[in-house]
């Protein structure tokens, strides 16, 4: 599914369709999230965050890498794995303590995490055009083709 973002609301809007759809699971889900720099995947990820129950403020983890939230029970990864220099750090982070099975991953640049990243259900590709931006939301597996339906 392709969709138009002619501004910064828009792309908010997407981050909190895609929490509405994932209100009625309980499990996990990966969503990788692609772009150049200034493409709004902060942006997305912050709208969905908020939207999912992460009240103060959210953090971009371009310096951490990760950021954990756990609203409402619900464990919620923030990754920016722009700044990653090596796929190997990730064993540094402690990845293994949450099983994508149970935790709603959200990661930027996920190219550079190489095979050491779980394998994405949603692939959201940001991109600008000359005076506005577009997504394109793949489902990848049975449940991220599920929740991009609601989407649509």
């Amino acid at each position: 599914m392709t969709l138009d973002l002619p501004d910064a609301s828009a792309t908010e809007a997407l981050g909190a369709a895609i929490a509405r759809a994932l209100q009625s699971t309980s499990t996990g889900l990966v969503i990788f999230l692609y772009g150049d720099l200034g493409a709004g995947k902060t942006t997305l990820a912050r709208q969905l965050l908020r939207e999912l129950g992460v009240t103060g403020t959210i953090r971009s983890p371009t310096y951490t890498l990760m950021e954990l939230y756990s609203p409402e029970g619900r464990e919620l990864l923030h990754m920016d794995l722009y700044r990653l220099h090596d796929p190997a750090e990730l064993h540094n982070l402690g990845l293994t303590d949450y099983p994508p099975s149970q935790t709603l991953w959200l990661v930027e640049w996920p190219e550079r995490g190489g095979d050491l990243l779980p394998s994405a259900d949603i692939s959201i590709t940001l991109s600008v055009a000359e005076l506005s931006r577009k997504a394109d939301v793949l489902g990848l597996s049975e449940a991220g083709r599920q929740l991009v339906s609601k989407l649509s």
